[in-house]
C-alpha cells in the first residue's frame, strides 16, 4: 500500500513571504507550486522548482483563478472557454521555468475556488481537464476523489490521482466543507492523523455529519499555510510509515 503526500507551495509573491516552503519540501512527495494567478510570482515559481527539484520530488502546477487579493478562494463567473485559457496559460508559464531547470511538471492540481468549482461543474470539470490534457496529455491530474475532476479529466483518458485532506472536515456528499464555516478546518494534530489513517488504510471517512461515506486516497494534502502544517506532516508520515504505507510521489 502506498500514497502520495502534497503540499501546495510557491504561494508567497514580491516582498510577501507565504508558508514556510524550506521546512515542508523535504517531508513531502510532491509540490503543487502556484503559477502566478492566486498566489506566486516569477521570482518565486523559479526559486521553489530548484528548491523541488534539490528534493527530488514531483513537481505540479497549481493553477487557481486570476484573484490574487481574494487568494483564488472566491468564485468568479467563468465560461468554460475562459476557464481552459487561464489554466492553459498558467501551466504555460510553470513549464517554461520546468525546462530552464531541466524538470518535467509531472501533475496538476486545481487551486481553491477553481478546484471547488470543477468538483461540483461538470463544463467547468472538463474545461480544466481539457486544459491539461491539450497541454500534455501526459501529466497526472489531482482532483477530489470521488468528484466531477476526476471522472472529466478520466473520460479524456488523463492518468487521475484521488486526492483526500488531512485538515479538511467532509460533507455527505463527498465535498468539503466550506472555508466560510467555523469547523471547516481540522487543527488537532491526533484528529486529522485518524482521519488521514482511515482514509488511506480503510477508504472510509467520517462526514461532518457523524456519517462515513467511501473515499478513494492516492494522494494527501496538508496546506502549507496552516499553523500545524510542519507537525502534520511529521506526524503523519511517521504514523503512516507504522501502519506499513509507503510514502512515494505520484508515479513513482
Amino acid at each position: 500500500m502506498k500514497v502520495d503526500l502534497n503540499c501546495d507551495l510557491g504561494e508567497a509573491f514580491g516582498n510577501y513571504s507565504f508558508g514556510g516552503d524550506h521546512q515542508i519540501i523535504p517531508l513531502i512527495t510532491s509540490a503543487n507550486i502556484a503559477c502566478g494567478f492566486h498566489a506566486g510570482d516569477q521570482h518565486v515559481m523559479n526559486d521553489t522548482i530548484k528548491l523541488a527539484k534539490e528534493n527530488g520530488i514531483g513537481i505540479g502546477a497549481h493553477p487557481g483563478l486570476p484573484d490574487l487579493q481574494g487568494f483564488g478562494r472566491r468564485n468568479m463567473d467563468l465560461t468554460p472557454e475562459e476557464v481552459y485559457d487561464i489554466v492553459v496559460y498558467q501551466l504555460g508559464a510553470l513549464n517554461g521555468f520546468c525546462r530552464i531547470h531541466d524538470v518535467k511538471i509531472n501533475h496538476v492540481k486545481p487551486h481553491g475556488a477553481l478546484y471547488q468549482m470543477g468538483a461540483r461543474d461538470k463544463e467547468i470539470a472538463h474545461a480544466i481537464a481539457k486544459a491539461v490534457y491539450d497541454f500534455d496529455s501526459t501529466l497526472i491530474y489531482v482532483g477530489l476523489s470521488n468528484t466531477l475532476l476526476i471522472s472529466e479529466a478520466q473520460s479524456l483518458g488523463l492518468s487521475t490521482a484521488s486526492e483526500v485532506f488531512a485538515d479538511r472536515r467532509y460533507e455527505d456528499d463527498g465535498q468539503l466543507v466550506s472555508r466560510k464555516e467555523a469547523d471547516a478546518l481540522i487543527t488537532d494534530t491526533n484528529e486529522a492523523i485518524k482521519q488521514v489513517i482511515d482514509m488511506v488504510k480503510s477508504q472510509k471517512v467520517i462526514t461532518k455529519n457523524n456519517n462515513t461515506i467511501d473515499i478513494k486516497a492516492d494522494t494527501i494534502c496538508v496546506h502549507g499555510d496552516g499553523a500545524h502544517a510542519i507537525e502534520f506532516v511529521t506526524q503523519i508520515r511517521e504514523q503512516l510509515s507504522k501502519k506499513g504505507i509507503s510514502i512515494t510521489r505520484l508515479g513513482g
